[in-house]
């Protein structure tokens, strides 16, 4: 018999990060699967800045610099795609679940 008031725990998975590398130009994974609560490391490891721009406007990361990083945690789950604005034909899509 449970007491009123008391939760079960929980059984979803803590959150995890994955990094997209950017590299050459290309974001690496170009498409990247996640659960809410992840959080992305997007890390440039190009002599030039790079950005992660939602297509949606869900997210900005301004200009990421050379062997810099920009960490973002997705608040909804769906699908974005996403651009360098500096080079707008790097293309990458994360999938939110």
């Amino acid at each position: 018999m449970f007491a009123l008031g008391v939760v079960a725990a929980c059984t979803r998975p803590a959150p995890r990060a994955h990094t997209v590398t950017i590299k050459n130009f290309v974001f690496d994974p170009a498409e990247l699967t996640i659960s809410r609560g992840d959080t992305i490391v997007w890390s440039n490891t190009d002599v030039v800045p790079h950005s992660s721009t939602a297509q949606s406007s869900a997210w900005d990361s301004k200009e990421i610099g050379a062997n810099a990083t920009w960490r973002y945690v997705p608040g909804n789950a769906g699908r974005d795609e996403y651009y360098c604005v500096f080079h707008p034909t790097m293309k990458g899509t994360i999938v939110v679940r």
